[in-house]
């Protein structure tokens, strides 16, 4: 029997703090079709704020790489067998695995098997590495919803069903006009150059970029006459683990150190130094120029190597959605603080590889600021209802 149009029920689990935000547009979204829906499963402060039951908070799944996933692993399946009991004595009429894969798809398969209707939203990037898992998702999933407009290509190609629903930051995220606003708002001289710094969200990220993302910001300073430096973390214990990496450069640099204001911070900038992820969307969403870097524990890099685990010489979403690649990227022993700084430079003062550089930007942003909230919604009302062409 097909749900009721206006009483569905929604299996969700989100994991960090991109896919918290993720799902809170859905769930807004699939409210204002269906008002009396309801929400159960994993997520952060806004999908609880958007009225999901919450039975474990997103950043049970913060975790990154092989070796920091096997320290984890014994709590991630005690947790996975936890969730798939709730959403079997729950009933949900869709399950939405929200990033994560390496943890949602596997919960997705089990849920599948048992008779729910399961969803991925956010596609692995098996175009990328790893491209043998499409066939777990296969297994997993009745539908990928993805980001990215090339995934549904692909998924295609292995008679997997995908539709492309855009991506949320880009209806959200729009550049400033007018970047003494920001600095104002954050206490920076609003006519002096603005750097920020954004070392990733999870404390693994920060303990291998943070120390030499600092010091290149200090060489830039040294560089670039007046150079102020803003470090957005996005919680306490990041800010705690920055400080600890980075504490001589924060020190001599006069850093602005500080956490959850890492949008504003975008905004003020001339530029950007990050870590690869979301970040670099939502950077390039703002419209600045950046260099990103990227680097994994040394077991981790061996075992990618060894099984030739990656298949593309890119790996930033900016260079991704782009014919050619536009923004420099540092990896593992690239990665210096003289390198990175070396590459920032040229982004600061009007020149014509900036003004190229974010008019290619801008037609990223058109392509994907197409309403993926709702398009996202309709995917997975049509599933929970039985009407998935």
């Amino acid at each position: 029997m097909n749900a009721s149009p206006s009483r569905l029920k929604i299996g969700l689990v989100a994991g960090e703090h991109s896919g918290d935000t993720l799902g809170a547009g859905l769930m807004q979204a699939l409210r204002e079709a269906h008002p009396q829906c309801e929400f159960v499963g994993v997520g952060g402060e806004k999908m609880r704020a958007a009225g999901l039951e919450c039975w474990e908070d997103a950043e049970a799944l913060a975790v990154m790489g092989l070796t920091e996933v096997l320290k984890h692993l014994p709590r991630l399946l005690k947790l996975r067998r936890s969730l798939v009991e709730r959403f079997l004595a729950a009933k949900p009429d869709v399950f939405v695995g929200i990033d994560a894969p390496d943890f949602n798809l596997g919960l997705a398969k089990r849920l599948r098997g048992r008779g729910l209707r399961t969803v991925q939203y956010v596609s692995p990037s098996v175009w990328a590495w790893r491209e043998g898992r499409v066939k777990t998702i296969a297994k997993a999933c009745d539908h990928v919803m993805c980001l990215l407009p090339f995934e549904p290509a692909f998924y295609e190609k292995h008679r997997v069903a995908a539709t492309f629903v855009g991506h949320p930051l880009a209806q959200d995220i729009r550049p400033v006009s007018d970047t003494a606003v920001p600095r104002r708002a954050l206490g920076l001289d609003p006519d002096k150059p603005v750097l920020t710094v954004l070392p990733g969200s999870r404390r693994g990220e920060i303990s291998r970029l943070g120390s030499d993302f600092a010091e290149a910001a200090r060489l830039t300073q040294q560089r670039v006459e007046h150079l102020q430096v803003c470090v957005p973390l996005a919680s306490a214990s990041g800010e705690a683990a920055f400080r600890e990496v980075a504490g001589d450069a924060i020190r001599q640099g006069n850093f602005r150190v500080s956490v959850g204001d890492a949008d504003d911070c975008m905004a003020a900038a001339d530029a950007l130094l990050l870590a690869s992820g979301t970040a670099t969307l939502e950077g390039l969403l703002h419209g600045k120029p950046m260099v990103v870097g990227y680097r994994v524990s040394p077991s981790t890099s061996r075992i990618v190597r060894m099984f030739n685990l990656i298949k593309l010489t890119h790996f930033s979403l900016p260079n991704l959605l782009t014919t050619e690649p536009l923004v420099p990227e540092l990896v593992q022993d690239a990665l210096t603080p003289e390198s990175a700084s070396a590459a920032l430079r040229p982004w600061f003062g009007d020149n014509p590889a900036r003004t190229s550089l974010l008019a290619e930007f801008e037609q990223v942003r058109i392509r994907l600021a197409v309403d993926a909230n709702t398009r996202a919604a309709k995917v997975v009302s049509e599933l929970a209802q039985g009407r998935e062409e």
